[in-house]
């Protein structure tokens, strides 16, 4: 039965057009590259280092081995 019946012919794709070089705009330019370095600066400004996260100090870590606090370890002594 498939020689009943003829497949349709499709029809040709349209044409192609390439863009001009001059019509495609550019990523860089002098406005974006300060607002990227303004953006970088405050990241930076705002950035912590680690040791300023710790809460204790060198000073005191002092004041804990000054008081001496003895606890029981677990076999007894």
């Amino acid at each position: 039965m498939g020689s009943i019946f003829k497949p349709p012919k499709m029809p040709a794709p349209p044409q192609l057009i390439m863009p001009v070089k001059e019509d495609v705009p550019t990523f860089e330019d002098a406005d974006r590259d300060a607002e990227d370095r303004a953006a970088l600066k405050a990241k930076e400004l705002k950035r912590k280092g680690r040791r300023s996260t710790i809460l204790s100090g060198s000073t005191g870590l002092n004041e804990i081995e000054d008081a001496n606090i003895s606890k029981k370890t677990l076999l007894g002594s």
